[in-house]
C-alpha cells in the first residue's frame, strides 16, 4: 500500500462530504432496533447481516443498490432510533480519523411512525451533538454538519428545502436531492433550488452517477449546484488517456497526446466545482467497472477539484481509511495525494470560510506535515 500502513491512514485527519446516515448503521444496532420495532431482517446475526448488505448492494445497479435501504430506514422511525444512529455515526467517523463530515439524510423517509419533520431533524441533531461530545472527550474531536436530502422521485423538495433553511443555525449546512437518476432529472426540483439560491444557502446534487452528462449539465447550469454528488460521468466529456500533469509524454519513442476536455468538463474544472467521488460505491452501482478504472486518477492528474468519500459505509463495507487504502494500492498514492484530497474537501465544505481555514491550517496541514516528513 505505497509503504503506508492502514493504521497510519486511520490516524490521519480526513474530511468527508458525501455520506448517507441511513447507509452507515452498525449491523448490531440494526438488529436491536429491528427487534424494538418489529421489523423482519434477512438475518439477526450482526456479522452475517453486515455481509448481506454488502452482497446485496454488489449488484452493479443503482436501483437494486438502493433497495437495501428498506431495512435501515425501517429502524430509523423513532426519536430513540434516530438519536442512536446519529450518535454512533459520529463516534465511528471520529474513530476513523474524520475531523469534519457532512452527513446527509432524507427527513421525509422517517415519518412512518408519526414523527414530524422537525422532530426528525432535532433527533438527528441531538444524536450528532452527543456523539461529537463523546468523541471529543476521547481525544478524537469531530465536527458534523448535516445536509437535508429530498428524494428526487417524490414531490417534497420545496418543503425539505424550507426545512433545511429553517434549521440552518442548528447544524444543517446544506441541501441535496438523491435517489434514482434516470427519469428523475434535477430540473424537476427547480423551484426548490431557486428558493435556496435566494436564501444564500448551499446545495449539492447527485448527478453523473447512474446517468450521463445531461444530469451534470442540468445540475450545474439549470439548478446552480455548488458541488456534484459523484460526478463520475464527467469523464465522458474527456477524450484521450491521462498523460499526467504535463501536456504530453513520450512512451517507447511515441508522443502521446494529452486528454482533451469538452466544454462541460472544462467548465467544471475551471470553476473548481467539487466532485464528491465514492470509489467503492461507484463500482457497486456499476458507474465504473473497477477501482483501477475509476476516473479519480485521471481527474486528479487533470487537477479537477476531486474529493474522496464513503457514500454508504454499511453497504460498501467501507470507511474513509479503507477508501484511501484502495487508492494507495491501485494508484500508488501516498500522503501528498491524501493531503491534497483532504484539503480539497475542506475547501469545498458548506461551513463558513474562516472555519474552514482553521481546520486546514491548524488541524490538517500540521498533521500531514509530520506524515510527509
Amino acid at each position: 500500500m505505497a509503504g503506508i500502513a492502514h493504521s497510519d491512514i486511520v490516524k490521519a485527519p480526513k474530511v468527508l462530504l458525501h455520506d448517507h446516515l441511513d447507509g452507515g448503521l452498525r449491523p448490531a444496532t440494526i438488529v436491536e432496533l429491528a427487534d424494538a420495532v418489529g421489523h423482519e431482517l434477512p438475518t439477526r446475526d450482526p456479522q452475517r447481516l453486515g455481509e448481506w448488505f454488502v452482497a446485496a448492494a454488489d449488484s452493479g445497479s443503482l436501483e437494486r443498490y438502493l433497495e437495501t435501504f428498506a431495512h435501515t430506514v425501517a429502524v430509523m422511525q423513532t426519536v430513540e432510533g434516530l438519536h442512536r444512529v446519529a450518535k454512533e455515526c459520529a463516534l465511528d467517523l471520529a474513530a476513523d480519523g474524520v475531523v469534519y463530515a457532512e452527513i446527509r439524510y432524507a427527513p421525509e423517509q422517517h415519518l412512518e411512525r408519526g414523527l414530524t419533520l422537525d422532530q426528525v431533524v432535532e433527533a438527528v441533531d441531538a444524536g450528532f451533538r452527543a456523539g461529537s461530545a463523546e468523541a471529543a472527550e476521547s481525544g478524537t474531536p469531530i465536527r458534523i454538519g448535516t445536509l437535508m436530502t429530498a428524494m428526487r422521485h417524490a414531490a417534497r423538495s420545496q418543503e425539505i428545502a424550507e426545512l433545511a433553511v429553517r434549521y440552518r443555525d442548528s447544524g444543517v449546512v446544506g441541501f441535496d436531492i438523491a435517489g434514482a437518476e434516470a427519469g428523475f432529472p434535477p430540473t424537476r426540483h427547480l423551484d426548490a433550488f431557486e428558493y435556496l439560491q435566494r436564501e444564500n444557502f448551499h446545495f449539492t446534487i447527485h448527478a453523473g452517477e447512474a446517468f450521463g452528462l445531461p444530469s451534470i449539465w442540468q445540475a450545474i447550469q439549470w439548478c446552480g449546484a455548488d458541488r456534484l454528488g459523484h460526478g463520475v460521468r464527467i469523464v465522458d466529456d474527456i477524450d484521450g488517456t491521462p498523460a499526467g500533469p504535463s501536456a504530453a509524454t513520450t512512451t517507447g519513442g511515441t508522443q502521446s497526446a494529452p486528454p482533451v476536455l469538452g466544454r462541460l468538463a472544462a467548465y467544471v474544472r475551471d470553476k473548481r466545482i467539487p466532485l464528491e467521488m465514492c470509489p467503492s460505491s461507484n463500482v457497486q452501482t456499476g458507474a465504473v467497472a473497477s477501482i483501477a478504472e475509476h476516473p479519480i486518477k485521471l481527474l486528479h492528474d487533470l487537477r479537477f477539484r476531486v474529493t474522496v468519500n464513503t457514500d454508504n459505509r454499511l453497504m460498501s463495507g467501507t470507511s474513509m481509511s479503507r477508501e484511501m487504502s484502495l487508492l494507495a494500492d491501485e494508484f500508488g498514492w501516498g500522503w501528498t495525494e491524501f493531503q491534497w484530497l483532504t484539503i480539497n474537501a475542506m475547501k469545498s465544505a458548506f461551513i463558513p470560510y474562516d472555519e474552514r481555514l482553521v481546520l486546514i491550517n491548524e488541524v490538517i496541514k500540521p498533521a500531514y506535515a509530520k506524515l510527509v516528513s
